[in-house]
């Protein structure tokens, strides 16, 4: 009888360890090996990675904040408002919340949209404009000239 339930437990925490847990925060990212989910250029870019996550826990990752707007526009606008999203700061690499952060609009992002996230205004040099997510956002699918 001790064996059976011996079984029974280590069944049971395989399979609990197997199962996929849901997770608000930001998802490991493996540099270099995954891939935007727009453009499919490997993620390098510790200082303007953006990661959605949806409400089921799944993340997507993207190389630019560009490619996540067009993302959201052209094929998943479902999400587009249901989802987190978390951008890294462009000073230390951390993650950031992206509809909260501050951004400048003249950097060299992976894919030459230009966006860069700040966690604070503190950080940013006193001659940068200075925008929010939803101008990002505006700026991205507003047609070039």
């Amino acid at each position: 009888m001790k064996k059976l339930n011996y079984i029974i437990t280590l069944s049971l925490l395989v399979f609990l360890g197997c199962s996929e847990k849901q997770n608000d925060g930001v998802s490991e990212v493996h540099w270099d090996r995954d891939m935007c989910a727009r453009c499919v250029m490997v993620v390098s870019d510790r200082h303007n990675t953006v990661q959605v996550k949806d409400s089921k826990g799944k993340a997507y990752m993207f190389d630019d904040i560009g490619c996540m707007i067009l993302w959201f526009e052209e094929e998943h606008p479902e999400l587009k408002e249901s989802s987190k999203i978390y951008i890294t700061d462009v000073k230390d690499g951390s993650w950031i919340d992206a509809r909260e952060a501050f951004y400048t609009t003249q950097n060299i992002t992976p894919m030459a949209f230009g966006f860069s996230a700040y966690k604070s205004k503190v950080n940013i040099p006193k001659d940068e404009e200075v925008i929010d997510y939803n101008e990002v956002y505006k700026r991205v699918l507003k047609p070039k000239k």
